[in-house]
């Protein structure tokens, strides 16, 4: 599942980094969520993955503050750009023949550093109680299927659902593909 969700996310980036028709508003922000589901899945699942093998749970106290710190603020990032991503859809439904003005390079950008900016302030400080008191509770099978659902499955899904069914993205990748087999 986790190369499935590195493999997915990565041919979005591809496709709409070597396509110019996909230089658009909705396709940066894909390539930004598509980013940043990798770096999501990137904090815990290769640990998970080694303590799975070597049958250990350990870790140490700065791998977990580290680990804590990069997953909510990739889990804070997703929330900003998918929130971005809806208010661009809105605009070009509802604003359409204003469309590219307001959605310009400048404010696309913009978007995506208040995103990065809002996830390090809102989600660090309220992460770091949550996983400072998960200490006090036991762990149970439940939240860890919980938390399995959201830290693999749902950026696994992401580029299934966002992209790979859009005839834009697959038309993207088969033209890449086809000009990779020239060279």
């Amino acid at each position: 599942m986790y190369l499935i969700t590195v493999f997915g996310n990565l041919l979005i980036i591809l496709a709409v980094s070597s396509d110019s028709r996909m230089h658009t508003p909705m396709y940066f922000f894909l390539c930004n969520l598509s980013f940043v589901d990798i770096c999501f899945t990137s904090t815990t699942i290769p640990k998970m993955l080694l303590n799975i093998q070597t049958q250990s749970k350990a870790i140490t106290y700065a791998g977990c503050i580290s680990q804590m710190y990069f997953f909510l603020l990739f889990v804070g990032m997703d929330d900003c750009l998918l929130t971005v991503m809806a208010y661009d859809r809105y605009m070009a439904i509802c604003h359409p023949l204003h469309y590219t003005v307001i959605m310009n390079t400048w404010l696309c950008g913009l978007l995506v550093l208040v995103s990065w900016l809002s996830a390090v302030s809102l989600f660090y400080c309220t992460g770091l109680g949550v996983y400072l008191s998960s200490a006090l509770t036991p762990s149970s099978p439940s939240g860890a299927a919980a938390s399995l659902m959201y830290t693999v499955v749902t950026p696994m899904l992401n580029p299934f659902i966002y992209s790979l069914r859009n005839k834009d993205i697959k038309g993207a990748l088969k033209r890449f593909h086809v000009k990779e087999s020239k060279n």
